[in-house]
């Protein structure tokens, strides 16, 4: 077991590092060119309307690496956000974004733990840049190595930092043998592994017990992530040869 990680990194190809960020703005045409153009430049976002949908939003899936916070918001507006979600997250980077461009709210905001500002109208590709830079500043900053602390794959997300597995934004319980088994199937999406491979992958070279051991595995964690685990959709079976993760 102590020489499963480095087994693991055996089979691993390069993993998908997963860049999250929380985008609230009440303007829907604003808010949807912003994520168009963040998702084409690799993130995954949560769109909000409001403070109140946002804070649902963060409560409902895993960490933000990033927010851009809107000041004038229906109800709560973005000051509170930003100190409500900075109460609750040290490490998240927090753009604030106006229309007003006054001095006073860019110091209100970095007072209160943004960590940027932007004024509207803004130019997207600029946003773009400094939400990238905000985000290396962050992994810097919390002594995170270049290294992904995420793989994402479909709806699922392995976060190799909590060892915790999320479907849907949902976490899922998993062991540790569990854990390293996913971490395969993610490092190596869409590709037939035999079970000898992932019995060396997550129980070393070493490991000298029935390959057996795999399909119990298998089985327990399609009763844990499959919507229909008699009926996989994610974990397919590869007859005669092992297993297949499909997204």
């Amino acid at each position: 077991m102590a020489r499963a990680a480095e087994s693991v990194g055996l089979l691993a190809g390069k993993g998908t590092i997963m860049k999250r960020i929380l985008v609230v703005e009440d303007e829907a045409s604003i808010r949807e060119l912003v994520t168009l153009n963040l998702k084409m430049a690799g993130w995954e976002v949560l769109e909000a309307a409001s403070a109140e949908q946002a804070l649902e939003l963060m409560n409902q899936n895993p960490p933000c690496d990033v927010a851009l916070l809107d000041i004038m918001l229906p109800g709560m507006d973005g000051f509170s956000l930003c100190e409500t979600i900075r109460r609750g997250d040290a490490n998240i980077g927090i753009i604030m974004a106006s229309a007003k461009g006054q001095e006073a709210d860019k110091i209100r905001g970095l007072s209160i733990g943004a960590d940027d500002y932007i004024t509207k109208p803004f130019s997207v590709s600029e946003l773009v840049a400094r939400v990238e830079a905000l985000a290396r500043r962050v992994r810097r900053a919390s002594g995170e190595s270049g290294e992904p602390d995420q793989l994402v794959s479909g709806p699922f997300v392995l976060d190799e930092k909590s060892r915790v597995l999320y479907k849907s934004g949902k976490p899922i319980d998993l062991t540790q043998v569990e854990f390293q088994i996913m971490e395969l199937f993610f490092r190596n999406p869409g590709t037939a592994l035999v079970r000898e491979k992932i019995l060396e992958g997550v129980w070393g070279k070493g490991y000298f017990g029935d390959v057996k051991i795999v399909d119990v595995n298998i089985r327990r964690l399609r009763m844990k992530i499959e919507d229909e685990p008699s009926n996989p959709q994610h974990i397919l079976t590869v007859w005669g040869y092992g297993y297949r993760w499909n997204a």
